[in-house]
């Protein structure tokens, strides 16, 4: 069989020489196309979902959320496992799904199921999905550089204009905000002024809710003109906060600021980041969707950045904190070190052995080849280019390398074998 397709192939070399072209110029396509990242995905095929109700114990979200949750995305087809974790003021549900399934399939399937499950959950509790991103989705980690600026300031400019403009980046699942202090409005009421005045602290939630509001009134028309009437009642400063009104006592108004005290604070924090012992900053975490290319998000991010860098305050930069292109540059640089090494080493022992330059070409010829067609099946099969794959292709050269000098060898011996006899 073998000399069979020996034959065959020596009696139409044109023919071959075009096959293996068409297999290097689609391995080389496969290269462009197949995703680059430095670390394998081994993570399971899941959907998070996460519920936030805060200020309720672990034991609470179990009981009302987490269960209640668990219990009924238990029907959907082509689950494998789900998993269920409570803690204070959060519920995570990991919904795991066999390897074969369409990960936005499985996204819409739990999407359906949580619309059921609303009305188990307590009123104003309304569950969300996580990211659509893998375990090893966190490419690309940054913070910014602003000793002029408070760490509330630093989070409200992350927030409201770096967040929004990175989710922008084809590829990108998620900007996810971490350090700093989330700026919030803080009212610290005296209960001996409630029970003075007769106000429950519902009541003085329900107000500061309710004067927190923009309506809309009628169309007004005067002198061939339409005028809209609104009626303006956001807060904007913590005055505005202060001067809401609650109710009476013997005729006058009870404000906010009768019954305690309006200050400007951050929100709860769970942790902090600190840059090299430094201190803190503030940042985000780029999480990258589902088989995307891990280089060219994390170069599509940097872009922005330098766009984005542009509307930043005076003094305020970019620093990356976590880079994973760096890695993913050196995986690929020495998988080319590694082919250009066995292609001047088989060279150099096969001229020095052989004293035949012919027969150095067959083999270097055959080793891009070969590394292309491992490509193919790579983007084949769904497999992106890492650590691991790109460490097998450069193992898998040195059997090429291997097989290529033994064959030529053996090739070339029998054709000076021929030679002899046919001069004798």
């Amino acid at each position: 069989m073998v000399q069979k397709l020996i034959e065959l192939a020596l009696r139409n070399r044109l023919i071959v020489l075009l096959i293996a072209a068409a297999m290097f110029a689609w391995g080389i396509y496969s290269i462009r196309q197949n995703p680059i990242d430095a670390i394998p995905d081994l993570s399971e095929n899941q959907v998070i979902v996460f519920t936030e109700w805060m200020g309720r114990s672990p034991q609470v979200i179990e009981d009302q959320v987490t269960y209640p949750l668990v219990s009924n995305l238990q029907g959907i087809p082509k689950i494998k496992n789900i998993r269920g974790s409570s803690m204070f003021g959060m519920s995570f549900v990991y919904v795991i799904f066999e390897d074969n399934v369409d990960i936005y399939w499985a996204r819409t399937r739990v999407m359906e199921r949580l619309n059921f499950a609303q009305r188990l959950l307590p009123q104003g509790i309304t569950p969300t999905l996580g990211p659509d991103g893998t375990g090893v989705g966190h490419v690309f980690w940054y913070h910014l550089d602003a000793p002029k600026m408070d760490l509330g300031e630093q989070r409200a400019l992350q927030d409201w204009y770096v967040k929004f403009a990175l989710q922008t980046v084809p590829g990108v699942a998620e900007v996810a905000s971490f350090g700093g202090f989330e700026k919030q409005y803080q009212l610290v009421v005296d209960p001996v002024k409630l029970q003075h005045y007769n106000i429950s602290l519902m009541e003085v939630m329900n107000k500061v809710k309710a004067n927190n509001n923009d309506v809309g009134g009628r169309k007004f028309e005067m002198a061939d003109m339409a005028y809209i009437i609104r009626g303006l009642g956001y807060i904007k400063s913590k005055e505005d906060v202060e001067n809401i009104a609650l109710n009476n006592y013997n005729g006058i108004p009870v404000r906010v600021k009768d019954i305690g005290s309006v200050q400007m604070g951050g929100d709860l924090r769970l942790g902090i980041f600190d840059a090299d012992g430094n201190g803190e900053v503030v940042g985000g975490i780029v999480v990258m969707r589902y088989g995307e290319n891990a280089d060219k998000v994390i170069k599509a991010v940097k872009k922005k950045m330098t766009e984005v860098q542009k509307g930043l305050p005076e003094g305020v930069n970019f620093k990356a904190s976590y880079d994973r292109s760096t890695l993913i540059e050196r995986a690929v640089e020495s998988v080319k070190g590694t082919l250009i090494e066995e292609m001047i080493a088989v060279s150099i022992i096969v001229i020095i052995f052989l004293f035949h330059w012919r027969s150095a070409l067959i083999i270097l010829i055959q080793l891009p080849i070969a590394v292309a067609i491992g490509f193919i099946f790579l983007d084949f099969f769904g497999i992106s280019s890492n650590i691991m794959s790109l460490t097998g292709i450069a193992l898998a050269i040195s059997v090429v390398v291997d097989d290529g000098i033994v064959m030529v060898e053996n090739g070339y011996r029998h054709l000076s074998e021929a030679q002899v006899a046919k001069s004798t």
